[in-house]
């Protein structure tokens, strides 16, 4: 059986120490957390350990991701940010950096003054001993320049099976690069263009079917990772943080299970 995984704020409120015991009590293997201090960092690093249960990514930031590509003070900034991050990860021992490439509709094109800071992000992460995981959003374009220039194994793939039913209008990330794949974002929605609810999967409306036979013909043999939120759609508001946790367990074994069927 693959081992299973989930965001650490699943479900929001619960101190960190909390709800690393719960999960790890409930069955998951590992987790991952959005950016953080560094000293935040180590603190759940060091209580993850205590609990036996690893601390496989963080998600970069990407809160004005699209100045990374313009020649202004702003792309510096989100450079730095970003490789505060990927400093933080390598002190911390913690393995992958998930990073956009941008957000919304209509961002920049891409450009030289980007294409250079992000080669300063990959050789930072390569120095910290630290991959990078470009993860797909809406635009198809920039992931295929992001995957197709750093052809190292210090950047791999981030398959985010919701943003790809939301955003995607139809097209399917995984036949094109399934092979670099090294860490996922495994949720489910309505496969609305306005909106991604990051519900547990077989709640909403993808077919985990297709996506179980994606993982299985890229050759992936990784762990499984949920980013999943009780407090977004509504859809769980009833439900206690141990009913909603059992009842993710519950939703990726049962993907596993179709994995190991196919």
């Amino acid at each position: 059986m693959r081992k299973i995984r989930i965001n650490l704020d699943a479900y929001s409120g619960l101190e960190d120490s909390t709800s690393l015991k719960t999960i790890k009590d409930i069955g998951f293997d590992s987790f991952f957390t959005g950016t953080l201090d560094l000293k935040s960092q180590f603190k759940i690093a060091e209580t993850a350990a205590l609990n036996n249960i690893s601390y496989e990514f963080v998600h970069g930031p990407f809160g004005h991701i699209n100045d990374i590509w313009l020649d202004c003070a702003a792309g510096d900034e989100m450079q730095n940010e970003i490789s505060d991050c990927i400093d933080a990860c390598g002190k911390t021992n913690v393995p992958i950096v998930v990073l956009h490439l941008s957000a919304g509709v209509t961002p920049p094109t891409i450009t030289d003054i980007g294409r250079k800071r992000f080669e300063k992000l990959v050789n930072t992460a390569s120095k910290n001993n630290v991959k990078i995981a470009f993860e797909n959003q809406r635009l198809l374009g920039n992931l295929c320049w992001a995957l197709e220039y750093f052809n190292t194994e210090t950047v791999g793939f981030c398959w985010d099976c919701g943003h790809e039913k939301c955003f995607a209008g139809g097209l399917e990330y995984m036949p094109l690069w399934g092979k670099r794949l090294i860490c996922t974002h495994i949720h489910d929605n309505y496969c609305n263009p306005n909106g991604d609810l990051h519900m547990l999967p077989y709640d909403g409306k993808i077919d985990f079917e297709i996506c179980a036979k994606h993982i299985k013909q890229s050759g992936y043999n990784g762990t499984l990772m949920l980013e999943v939120s009780a407090g977004k759609s509504g859809y769980y508001k009833d439900l206690s943080e141990k009913e909603f946790f059992e009842r993710a367990v519950s939703a990726v074994r049962r993907l596993c299970n179709t994995l190991e069927g196919i």
